[in-house]
């Protein structure tokens, strides 16, 4: 019986940690599974497909130059449009910026946008910096980027209305469209409904405020700017010539082509497209764009050879001339970015150029010269080498902006792989010279890719795939060799065998094999499946960021704990040294930083502890030198504002976390008005019986055991856990030396309790643990707290730190995080805790501090919570 219990526990465990993973990764994993799907789409596409995409090159050869000419202007006015349209939408909420600094905002952006999860939409968050430096806030510059968002989308939406109309008076409409177009006409008036709900405060405001209240500081913002609708209506009409652009794009690439133009099938394939694009998280829709355009053109007349073709050159206006614009932008500014960003964008043209030169023929001469060197086999497995290593350096290019060492390394052997076999497949050395100078460009830039991986999780991946192919290849060689010749219409030698199953391990896959059954084609998917899965198993191991664990030597808990005792500052000294913390010592042994990882982060508590200001600075710059070196990221916690010059002379950033109280003990006592409460609080609870006792340590294990009971039960009755960083847990052997105050009735059982820990500051102290019962009358708080003022008056100390109310003592909030973080203070129901802590520390009339959170950039920024949820865990 207790075997199955057990057996029950850890099932259910189990079923709660994969509950939990996928609850916490639901985004990412969903974004990985779409693009993988998009990937595999696209790879079976160009394999299925090789035969007509053969006849592209010749019809992009062959388009019509003065088509072509007019597609460059039309590129032009699109990028023109695009600024355009940025600067009306700052100009609806009153603010200005000028069409070059709107047009290098939009062409930033539509860089940066391919290489980010969620593609244009997350990219509106980047570049807001210059336009902060001329004067535009930072509330003006997300809320009219949003609008710019917003409008796009609307405008799509838009102009899928008249074309439905359209289809449905021409009798075209099928099952798709119904639905497709269907759903345009609920989501139409829906936007119609919120806008003017938005301005209006109707219904439908009061619904979203209802279910989801964190939007307000956002509405009150659009209710404060007061968007102009005539300038709103601007806008549409401005996205809304940007999508006739697209369309136009497309009508003159089937013009430049020579293939008889359809404006209505371009319009459908554009309006299909650019929701492809929208919901595509990577890549900015490379290859959702391309596989859903090409099969609406498809479907409505065009052989495969022309959809391709059409989309390519679609494809190459709208996408990577803008594209192409924006790398010059950036080399113009000769920002560091492009130091991670080109040999990105370099790897995904090689890619491109590697799958491009694979599936068009070959120059026969030059193939004729090659096959007096080669045999005709290795020849082909060389155009399969280049195929999939194209594919490959697809996905690495959106690896490499994470600074992953071993994703540079990869990048190194495509790139090699690209320029030996582009020469072995057809002597191609104009895509050889390319692989040459991507290679080149990634051994120049190889200093940006620092990241470490985990060795022990690639030399386990590494294990793990050699058997694996071990494996399969045993299965696929005895599978062949034994298969009857039925099942292929072959007789297997054993070097045939091995040959096939490496063909389809490695997902090549073999021409002259057609299998006769569903028993022979389960065999041929379960090989390459087989192949696939493995494969990626060791991508993924040699490709996971490393994570720094280890624990502080001895030398260094003596190092720390004497330059704490020389030259502690504060009330957070006593968790610098706590058990949870990894200690960074500086290299002269003068300065430490106190920390705990979390993923590729090092979350430091507050400041380091160091002789002097000097020797401080030059630890925080240590710091961030060992974190470079890791692959880490720092982000510094509970930094009060008078330290914030240390951290922006060297070029970081900073955000409001809110404030600490602190009580001058000389001046703090019960006369006065404004204490009345408070004395009658406190007589309420004297009256009851109630004393407060001081126990000096070592604490008794007896009173131990009763603060134990006292302490599960206030975090049962509260529904909280334990948390650890800048506060401690309920430690038996730490408790016993630390000077605890009670407070008990007449029968001696203990209502509440506090325990005083030490504070490095001069002349102050502190508390950790405060917990009580659920039975303990209301005002108990109040009378433990009066106590320990008492007792810490009665020792000369003048000052105690009541410690840190979050989110609190925002007066008049700027940005649009300082208005969220107000409101949520102020009316989430799930944030009142967080007021509650501030009325209850503000009864003892202390003086507040503000305290901030230091981070290197906005990126950081976006990623602050989950990584502090993570720190605090024990």
């Amino acid at each position: 019986m207790r075997e199955n219990k057990n057996i029950t526990v850890n099932l259910n465990f189990l079923k709660k940690r994969m509950l939990d993973f996928f609850s916490k990764k639901g985004k990412l994993l969903s974004q990985i599974v779409l693009t993988f799907i998009f990937f595999l789409i696209g790879f079976w596409f160009i394999k299925e497909e090789r035969n007509e995409l053969y006849q592209i090159k010749n019809s992009i050869t062959e388009a019509t130059p003065i088509w072509i000419i007019i597609g460059f202007i039309v590129t032009f006015s699109y990028i023109f449009l695009q600024g355009l349209m940025y600067v009306i939408s700052f100009s609806s909420i009153g603010a200005k910026i000028t069409l070059k600094d709107a047009t290098s905002l939009f062409l930033k952006r539509n860089f940066i946008s391919i290489f980010i999860p969620a593609g244009g939409i997350t990219s509106l968050l980047f570049f807001t910096e210059p336009l902060l430096k001329k004067g535009v806030t930072k509330t003006d510059v997300h809320l009219a980027s949003a609008i710019y968002g917003f409008v796009g989308i609307l405008s799509v939406i838009l102009f899928a209305i008249p074309l439905f109309i359209y289809s449905l008076l021409k009798g075209s409409v099928g099952y798709n469209e119904w639905l497709f177009f269907g759903l345009v006409i609920i989501i139409i008036p829906m936007f119609v409904l919120l806008f003017n709900s938005l301005i209006q405060k109707g219904k439908l405001y009061r619904f979203i405020l209802k279910n989801f209240p964190k939007i307000e500081p956002f509405l009150i913002d659009l209710q404060e700017h007061k968007i102009n609708r005539n300038t709103f209506l601007k806008i549409v009409l401005c996205s809304v010539i940007i999508d006739a652009v697209g369309i136009l794009h497309i009508y003159i690439a089937m013009k430049a082509l020579q293939f008889e133009p359809s404006l209505f099938a371009a319009t459908i394939a554009y309006v299909v497209a650019v929701i492809f694009l929208i919901i595509s998280p990577f890549l900015r829709g490379l290859g959702a764009v391309e596989v859903s355009m090409g099969y609406i053109l498809i479907r409505y007349g065009f052989n495969t050879m022309e959809a391709v073709a059409i989309t390519l050159f679609y494809r190459f206006f709208e996408f990577w001339l803008p594209l192409f614009a924006g790398v010059l932008l950036f080399i113009s500014k000769i920002q560091k970015l492009l130091l991670r960003i080109i040999p990105a964008l370099l790897l995904l043209i090689l890619g491109v150029i590697n799958i491009i030169s694979a599936i068009t023929p070959a120059i026969h001469s030059r193939l004729h010269i090659l096959k007096d060197f080669l045999p005709i086999e290795a020849i082909s497995t060389s155009n399969y080498l280049v195929l999939t290593t194209g594919l490959f350096l697809l996905v690495t290019s959106a690896f490499m902006l994470k600074g992953l060492r071993m994703a540079w390394w990869f990048a190194v052997l495509l790139s090699v792989i690209s320029l030996i076999g582009n020469l072995t497949k057809a002597i191609d050395f104009e895509e050889s010279t390319i692989a040459l100078l991507v290679l080149l460009v990634l051994i120049a830039t190889r200093k940006e890719y620092y990241i470490k991986t985990n060795p022990k999780l690639g030399i386990i991946g590494l294990q793990t795939s050699l058997l694996s192919i071990l494996a399969v290849l045993i299965y696929g060689v005895l599978g062949f060799y034994f298969f009857d010749k039925k099942h292929f219409n072959i007789d297997f030698s054993l070097e045939e065998s091995i040959r096939y199953t490496l063909q389809n391990y490695f997902l090549i896959g073999s021409e002259n094999l057609h299998p006769t059954g569903t028993f022979a084609t389960h065999f041929l998917i379960s090989l390459k499946i087989s192949g696939f899965l493995s494969f990626c198993f060791l991508i993924y191991t040699l490709v996971k960021p490393s994570i720094l664990k280890n624990t502080p030597t001895d030398e260094e808990k003596e190092i720390v704990t004497e330059l704490m005792k020389q030259y502690g500052n504060s009330s957070l000294g006593y968790f610098k040294t706590y058990f949870d913390k990894l200690f960074f010592i500086s290299k002269n042994k003068n300065a430490f930083i106190s920390y705990r990882l979390a993923g590729n982060f090092a979350v430091a508590l507050e400041n380091p502890v160091g002789s002097t200001s000097e020797e401080i600075k030059l630890c925080i710059l240590e710091f961030d030198k060992f974190c470079y070196d890791f692959g880490l990221r720092s982000i510094y916690y509970r930094i009060p504002e008078v330290s914030l010059k240390i951290y922006t002379e060297i070029g970081k950033k900073y955000f409001f976390l809110g404030q600490a109280a602190v009580v001058d003990l000389r001046e703090f006592n019960l006369e006065g008005q404004n204490r009345k409460s408070l004395r009658n609080g406190l007589k309420k609870i004297t009256d009851l019986g109630l004393q407060a006792i001081v126990n000096e340590p070592p604490i008794k294990d007896g009173l131990l055991q009763q603060i134990k009971a006292v302490s599960d039960q206030w975090l049962q009755e509260t529904s909280r856990k334990e948390i650890l960083f800048s506060q401690g847990i309920f430690l038996w052997e730490e408790l016993k030396k630390q000077t605890i105050i009670t407070v008990e009735n007449n029968e001696g059982k203990i209502l509440a309790f506090i325990n005083i820990i030490p504070d490095y500051a001069k002349d102050e102290s502190t508390y950790d643990l405060i917990r009580k019962t659920d039975d303990a009358p209301n005002g108990i708080m109040d009378f433990i707290m009066v106590a320990l003022f008492n007792y810490l008056k009665s020792k000369e100390i003048i000052s105690v730190d009541l410690g840190l109310a979050p989110m609190s003592g925002i007066e008049n909030p700027q940005t649009i995080q300082e208005k969220s973080m107000k409101y949520a203070y102020e009316k989430v129901k799930s944030f009142s805790h967080y007021k509650g802590l501030r009325n209850f520390k503000d009864k003892f009339s202390p003086s507040w501090h503000n305290q901030y959170i230091v981070f290197e950039d906005d990126y950081d920024l976006i990623q602050i919570p989950r990584i502090l949820s993570k720190v605090i865990k024990p």
